[in-house]
């Protein structure tokens, strides 16, 4: 007994010491913002989950610009500068605007009064910056003003963060996008055999930090996300009038995933006009709820020129609006579940790697389609998503001889890691 209570004490007295080490090397203290100690990455099972965005944004330290990450609520944008700023050998300071104090500091400050409050932090942090009026006034004064500081900024949406900064940010930012962990990152994690096992999982309950970090919580942590948290911006920033009519909504765009979206009939479901549709469809976009894709043409006269598809950026939200967690062998849509999963981490795999496409779906008035069209370096690739490996499918003659020299791929369980990995 004595001698488990002799170990015990002793790594209480390491981590005191190493605490104290790190507040004294690494932060500074202006409103009691000590860091929290947390791991460098992600924790799963006591092991830990890379973020790959942080080794593109250390990348970009200490050249002369702000950077400006953003993201969905809950994707693990306060976790990364934690990360960051764990592993800096530089002195900063992190200021959290969810705390009111903070908010007032920082907003209507004068370049000297931020002289004041940074001292000699050579990092800046700035969480949730878009709940600071005029913030973009703010971080402007502190990249012209003081600019032998690195500034790093998130924002849980694009509403409110990208009114006030793109104005007085313009040529002085890297931006960058932190969306829900990637097949990527948890295939450098837990390597191809197990996430191909996983694969059914991730259909379902979706690429959230809390829903594979908490896998026994993880249908409350859906319900609880989908409950208006994701998209509460929308009610903090805009004038909503029809809060109920989000809900609705959302569940319409959800059992549409992979067809056509006519705003027109949505407006007739719901009952609202026109133009509130398209409002609303745009605010759950830039709160990274959705997003769209529409369809290509080079003014063929059998294309459609008008189309969109809108597709969910997490699986597991989509299906927790529908209230269908069930797994794959009691559902009707695994084909589109298939869809809306490639879809997003495609836009993953894109955005880590820094490939600029344009993307697409392709469909004919005679309803001939093709999934996804990505458009990059003047040249045309074709995507066909297939859950099924065994179901044939050819690209159709109209669409090979109207592009010859476009590339053709057919997506399967077989192949799917190379496609977003």
């Amino acid at each position: 007994m004595l001698h488990i209570v002799f170990h015990v004490w002793k790594y209480f007295l390491s981590v005191k010491v190493n605490i104290s080490q790190y507040k004294s090397k690494n932060s500074i203290d202006n409103f009691g913002l000590y860091p929290k100690i947390v791991p460098t990455k992600l924790r799963l099972g006591g092991f830990m989950i890379e973020r790959i965005l942080k080794k593109v944004v250390q990348n970009n330290f200490l050249k002369g610009k702000g950077i400006i990450i953003t993201g969905p609520r809950q994707s693990g944008k306060t976790t990364l500068l934690q990360m960051i700023r764990n592993e800096l050998n530089y002195k900063s300071i992190f200021l959290n605007c969810d705390e009111p104090d903070t908010r007032e500091v920082l907003t209507n400050v004068t370049s000297t009064q931020l002289k004041e409050l940074i001292g000699n932090a050579e990092f800046v942090f700035i969480d949730e910056a878009q709940r600071v009026k005029n913030i973009g006034i703010t971080l402007k004064l502190i990249i012209d003003q003081i600019p032998d500081k690195q500034l790093i900024v998130t924002g849980s949406s694009s509403l409110e963060l990208a009114n006030v900064i793109n104005e007085p940010l313009t040529g002085r930012k890297f931006e960058y996008l932190l969306l829900p962990l990637s097949k990527q990152e948890l295939v450098n994690f837990n390597g191809k055999i197990e996430e191909k096992r996983l694969l059914e999982e991730r259909l379902i309950f979706g690429m959230y930090p809390d829903v594979i970090l908490k896998k026994e919580d993880r249908v409350e942590i859906l319900k609880t996300l989908t409950d208006s948290y994701l998209y509460k911006d929308i009610f903090s920033f805009q004038d909503v009038r029809k809060p109920e009519l989000i809900n609705l909504l959302l569940e319409a765009l959800a059992l549409q995933i992979g067809s056509e979206v006519s705003y027109y009939e949505l407006s007739r479901l719901l009952g609202v006009d026109f133009s509130t549709i398209i409002r609303y469809i745009s605010l759950l976009e830039k709160c990274f709820v959705i997003f769209r894709l529409r369809s290509f043409s080079r003014n063929l006269r059998n294309e459609l020129k008008k189309s969109r598809k809108i597709y969910f950026y997490d699986n597991g939200v989509r299906n927790a609006l529908i209230n269908n967690l069930n797994p794959l062998k009691l559902r009707s849509d695994t084909g589109a579940l298939w869809e809306n999963f490639l879809m997003s981490e495609r836009i993953k795999y894109n955005n880590f790697n820094k490939i600029y496409a344009k993307m697409y779906f392709w469909r004919t008035k005679h309803k001939q389609e093709i999934d996804l069209l990505e458009e990059k370096e003047g040249k045309l690739f074709a995507y066909e998503f297939k859950w099924n490996p065994n179901k044939k499918f050819k690209f159709t003659p109209s669409f090979i001889n109207a592009y010859p020299d476009s590339e053709r791929s057919i997506i399967t369980k077989e192949n799917y890691l190379d496609f977003i990995t």
